[in-house]
């Protein structure tokens, strides 16, 4: 957001008591078209700090009114709040009171799509809307289904499905999928399976953890230093040249073909290969020996 800093001293955010925050918003006065007008003409020429809080204040109640029409994914309406009031600062930011739109207007828009980013990555561990049209769909979806008493989990006819996905310009297997995903919230591992029970275990504890545990990874380390030393030792028994093609062609970043060396060596391709094999066995050998 542009001119953040002359916004970085407010604080909007709802008070974990949220009845008492609604209570408090009711004191700030609604604007009018011209003092809406008045007041963004002295923010957009001097960026006050005093300016931005009469701006936002007097909309403060426009958030709580757009947060009321979320309230049905289950998402906390103090956490939806502050973020319609991020989207409000960032509209006073923005606009532009030369075009002729009432602030309240323009912020609105941010309001909402504020509030939407929010339920949007909050509602699932999995990416829900990646297009314009899937959240669109997302967004109406409840709506359309509470219209037509068609809230409760049971699936939806084909004919239901093909119109609203006609009507909202999606295919019928992407109402499909985004019903049942209504249908399923994402749940929490640490929810307590069975609450009557006195033991309280939860999800998380039925999880089987595959990852290795402590002794594996100190035995699996130690081996691996323990192959390391033997292979140093091995390597010995090469001389400088076996030692040098091995290198290039086995243990480099990036093989050095067989005919760059035949080059470097002024040998054949053949007899490269022949060295770079002999060398492994030379080594073989002496772990073997070493074991």
């Amino acid at each position: 957001m542009d001119n953040t800093s002359s916004l970085n001293g407010l604080d909007f955010s709802p008070e974990i008591n949220l009845a008492r925050y609604l209570q408090s918003i009711r004191k700030y006065p609604i604007l009018t078209s011209e003092e809406e007008y008045e007041l963004a003409m002295a923010y957009k020429e001097s960026k006050s700090p005093k300016v931005v809080s009469k701006l936002v204040t007097s909309h403060l109640r426009l958030v709580v009114k757009v947060v009321s029409k979320y309230k049905g994914y289950g998402l906390p309406v103090s956490e939806m709040i502050s973020e319609g009031n991020i989207g409000l600062l960032y509209a006073v930011d923005k606009f532009d009171p030369e075009k002729g739109f009432r602030f309240s207007t323009y912020a609105l828009w941010w309001i909402k799509a504020s509030i939407q980013k929010y339920i949007l990555n909050s509602w699932s561990l999995v990416k829900i809307g990646t297009t314009a049209a899937q959240k669109k769909l997302f967004f109406n979806l409840r709506k359309i289904k509470n219209r037509l008493n068609l809230m409760d989990d049971r699936d939806l006819s084909n004919t239901v499905l093909h119109n609203i996905a006609q009507s909202l310009d999606v295919s019928v297997q992407d109402v499909t999928d985004m019903n049942m995903r209504l249908q399923s919230h994402d749940g929490s591992l640490n929810s307590v399976i069975d609450s009557s029970s006195e033991n309280g275990s939860e999800w998380i504890d039925f999880i089987t953890d595959n990852k290795p545990n402590q002794e594996d990874v100190l035995a699996y380390s130690e081996t691996m230093t323990h192959r390391r030393r033997m292979f140093n030792q091995a390597i010995g028994c090469l001389n400088p040249r076996e030692k040098d093609i091995l290198f290039k062609r086995r243990l480099g970043d990036k093989a050095v073909t067989l005919d760059d060396l035949s080059k470097i060596y002024a040998i054949s391709k053949e007899r490269v290969r022949q060295i770079e094999l002999n060398s492994i066995k030379k080594i073989r050998k002496a772990v073997e020996v070493m074991q």
